[in-house]
């Protein structure tokens, strides 16, 4: 059984230095994966699972992660705009809380308000046909969620880095 954190604060002081992480874009019928470098640098949006019922969509889920050597994963957390949590969001902390219950890994929440608009907006500023759209646009935005939490795990290590330079 895993850790569940609620943001990459909490999760950074248990993750080892080096080792792919994999991002998570949950949706009702779809799930959108995407991976990072070892060096956790640059998400890479990799497949799209197309749901079926838990138990085999976590099996899915985690033979990627065997398969690519994960050791974390990235959950978006749809909240809404107010920042509150609807039925989505509960549904997805349903999900890790079972996931959790199968793997070792952990797992951690990013908020991913808005993350599929703005692939959204990027597909069609990049003239993407409407079927490439919906073919990408699970793994993109999933690639988008494990960004910002790459992104905010780099600042994290950077900060913590510089006040060990500061205390010598």
């Amino acid at each position: 059984m895993s850790q569940v954190f609620e943001e990459p604060a909490d999760l950074a002081p248990s993750l080892p230095a080096v080792g792919a992480v994999m991002g998570l874009d949950l949706g009702t019928k779809t799930i959108g994966v995407a991976v990072s470098d070892m060096l956790r640098g640059i998400a890479t949006p990799t497949e799209t699972i197309k749901r079926k019922k838990f138990t085999l969509d976590a099996e899915a889920l985690l033979a990627i992660a065997k398969d690519r050597d994960i050791h974390a994963i990235v959950l978006g957390l749809p909240r809404n705009m107010d920042g509150t949590e609807g039925p989505r969001a509960q549904s997805t902390r349903a999900f890790a809380r079972n996931l959790s219950q199968k793997t070792e890994l952990p797992i951690v929440f990013w908020d991913e308000r808005l993350s599929t608009v703005a692939v959204e907006r990027t597909l069609l500023e990049a003239d993407t046909s409407r079927q490439r759209r919906a073919e990408v646009v699970d793994k993109m935005a999933a690639a988008f969620i494990l960004q910002g939490a790459l992104d905010r795990l780099r600042h994290l290590k950077d900060a913590a880095s510089e006040e060990t330079d500061y205390d010598r």
